[in-house]
């Protein structure tokens, strides 16, 4: 199998607050299949993900999210800071649809929070520290870090931000 990978990322750093205004869609679901599509020369990895919670956006049940990378006739695309998704997982997704129709994460892996329990058992969000080259407004480099909030927590900050933007 063939490998193509393009060079690193830089990508801008976004707040919680920004990722929630600026997102089309919120939403908490399971991944339940995967697939691969060529558009032009990206491969894209599909996946259709059971909304279980939707915090913002249309009433659909089901959404696609598209994260640039994948595999397509024996060639495998990696585009450095896409976000790494897995059938059978639950996350929550900030995503952004822009013209070309194709709802993808936001800000790339910034977007994309795994759900788990923590050493309690309560469910929370979980996103690492981006491996890849993150500049701040004023375009410096800064240091990404983690970022794990329990999920009542999330939802508690991405409703009063919702709110706030409708006022």
């Amino acid at each position: 199998m063939a490998c193509a990978a393009l060079s690193g990322a830089t990508l801008e750093k976004l707040s919680l607050e920004e990722m929630a205004q600026k997102s089309t869609e919120i939403v908490l679901g399971r991944v339940s299949s995967i697939n691969y599509q060529q558009r032009g020369s990206v491969i894209y990895t599909v996946a259709r993900v059971q909304v279980n919670e939707r915090w913002k956006g249309n009433q659909a049940g089901l959404v696609e999210v598209w994260v640039a990378g994948g595999v397509s006739g024996g060639l495998r695309q990696v585009f450095p800071g896409s976000p790494q998704i897995r059938e059978g997982y639950e996350y929550l997704f900030f995503l952004w649809t822009g013209r070309s129709g194709i709802p993808q994460v936001i800000g790339l892996s910034q977007g994309l929070f795994d759900l788990k329990s923590n050493t309690k058992g309560q469910p929370e969000v979980y996103r690492g520290a981006s491996t890849e080259t993150v500049l701040d407004k004023g375009g410096r480099v800064i240091t990404d870090s983690e970022l794990r909030l329990s999920l009542d927590e999330m939802r508690g900050f991405v409703k009063r931000v919702l709110s706030a933007e409708r006022e």
